[in-house]
């Protein structure tokens, strides 16, 4: 987000400590820098306009004015005035959110037209007293945090759950909500009647905060969500090679409901990316196949929006290159989730939970911790590398084309044929292609001719990545269709499967290690 930026007025050669203590402080304090950053007028570069042009520009620019009021008045123009007094009435007039702090008791001594400063400044706001730099940043941060919980950039409650300033019933798409019931109560016998009024649906989502219309509600229901929160956009790039480059062939930010987000943006990738149209030769209807299948693109876009970071000033960004998809969004993950632990199943935990409920019913996620899961898998099962996600200031994920994998079965498919009976084609026939269930009878066949072969070689005589040869024979070996006989280097893969081979189905002999985990040698 933009930091917020915070002007400090004082009488500079009284407060040349307190002011550099207040700008070191908030620049140091991991809270108060992540939302603010601090100007004082000793820090301005130099130039050639008037001082006074120059604090007063600063200050329209400031959202927060900070006063530090003592007992000199300091440098009086030609008109009598400090540029102290000039800054306040300045901030005062653009209506400013003001702090104001005063050192010294009561009644001490000040300058008569200091004193009159702080009798106007009392009039209408309410001051703080210090004594010490250490309670002039006590006093600061206290007022700070009251202005981001205001604001509802501090929360103690997650965003969506935050009341959405300014939006009201109009600003709801009431259809939207009536289609809504309908199709949740098809997709999860969702209990509430299709008559049902506006009102009483966002009661029972928990979409109203005290009376007044959540985050949810307006990035669910909401005819112009983006009215209200303008980063919630997604914004969709094709680039023909691997990196971006301008121009963009073709560029979209879409904007809507989450729903309606999701939906443009899968239609965006699955526009661009290649499909594969089989025969009628088992079925009436012609089977279809994306390059990267459509439940992973769509899972990789759901979790971006349900996830992200709505306080974030940047969109949910999706990225088609050459040789891959970028799905990139603000969110972070939760402390107890890791990278590693994607991989397998966990712990539902959403950034968002109102959002995810309404997703949920939909059936846009399933809440159980399983989506990356499922990506994985179905990866591998089209012959794609594991995707890969990142976490850092933000996240990304990042799933692979078929491309690569296609030109390398291109280049392959004649040694293959050379040296395998699988992929050598009688007259008359065409080369096998590869496809998810021909893959593991594909890998037996190898194994039983050739039973010292590696994975590499395997991913190469296949057409697939090495990452997808290793989840099918993690799938082979659990079955117990393949064991590795022998030592890692010196050792075979023996295949077990009945029909494949040409034998029976044996049981390792005693000096045969059982199926385990990859030996380093055959990978």
């Amino acid at each position: 987000m933009t930091p917020i930026r915070i002007f400090i007025s004082s009488v500079q050669r009284e407060f040349a400590r307190e002011r550099e203590h207040l700008r070191d402080y908030v620049r140091g304090d991991p809270l108060m820098r992540r939302f603010f950053e601090v100007f004082l007028f000793e820090d301005a570069p130099a130039s050639d306009r008037r001082p006074d042009e120059v604090y007063l520009d600063e200050v329209e620019r400031c959202e927060i004015y900070v006063g530090l009021l003592g007992a000199d008045y300091g440098f009086e123009d030609e008109d009598g005035i400090s540029p102290t007094e000039r800054e306040f009435d300045w901030a005062t007039e653009l209506d400013k959110h003001r702090l104001i702090f005063l050192k010294g008791a009561e009644g001490g001594e000040r300058h008569p037209k200091m004193r009159a400063l702080i009798n106007r400044a009392q009039a209408g706001l309410v001051r703080r007293r210090f004594a010490a730099p250490a309670e002039l940043v006590a006093g600061l941060y206290a007022a700070l945090v009251q202005y981001l919980e205001t604001r509802q950039l501090l929360r103690f409650g997650p965003f969506d759950a935050a009341r959405c300033s300014g939006a009201t019933l109009d600003d709801l798409n009431v259809e939207g909500m009536y289609r809504f019931i309908r199709i949740a109560r098809r997709s999860r016998k969702f209990p509430l009647p299709e008559e049902t009024p506006p009102p009483d649906l966002l009661r029972h989502l928990n979409l109203l905060n005290r009376g007044r219309l959540t985050n949810a509600a307006v990035l669910l229901f909401g005819k112009a969500p983006q009215r209200f929160l303008i980063s919630s956009e997604v914004k969709c790039a094709h680039f023909h090679g691997t990196e971006v480059a301008k121009p963009i062939p073709s560029y979209q930010v879409y904007k809507g409901t989450v729903f309606e987000l999701v939906d443009q943006a899968v239609d965006f990738v699955m526009s661009k990316i290649a499909l594969a149209v089989g025969t009628r030769a088992e079925t009436v209807q012609a089977p279809v196949a994306y390059e990267i299948p459509k439940e992973v693109v769509t899972e990789a876009i759901v979790n971006a929006v349900a996830h992200r970071d709505y306080t974030d000033n940047s969109s949910v960004q999706v990225m088609l290159f050459a040789d891959r998809l970028e799905v990139m969004n603000s969110g972070r993950l939760p402390p107890s989730l890791s990278v590693e632990k994607l991989r397998v199943a966990h712990q539902s935990l959403p950034a968002n939970p109102l959002l995810a409920e309404s997703m949920y019913l939909l059936r846009y996620i399933e809440r159980m911790g399983t989506g990356t899961v499922d990506m994985i898998r179905r990866c591998a099962e089209a012959g794609l590398p594991e995707p890969e996600f990142e976490a850092g200031a933000g996240f990304v994920t990042r799933i692979w084309r078929k491309a690569e994998a296609s030109r390398k079965t291109e280049q392959t498919t004649q040694k293959a044929a050379s040296t395998t009976p699988i992929t050598t084609p009688k007259p008359g026939q065409t080369t096998p292609i590869t496809t998810p269930k021909t893959v593991p009878k594909r890998i037996l066949a190898l194994l039983a001719a050739e039973p010292r072969m590696t994975q590499k070689q395997l991913a190469e005589r296949v057409g697939l990545t090495l990452d997808g040869i290793k989840y099918h024979m993690r799938r082979l070996k659990a079955s117990g269709a393949i064991v590795r006989v022998g030592s890692s280097r010196a050792g075979h893969w023996q295949v077990l499967e009945p029909g494949v081979s040409g034998s029976a189905r044996k049981q390792p002999e005693n000096n045969q290690k059982p199926p385990g985990p990859d030996p380093e040698g055959a990978r």
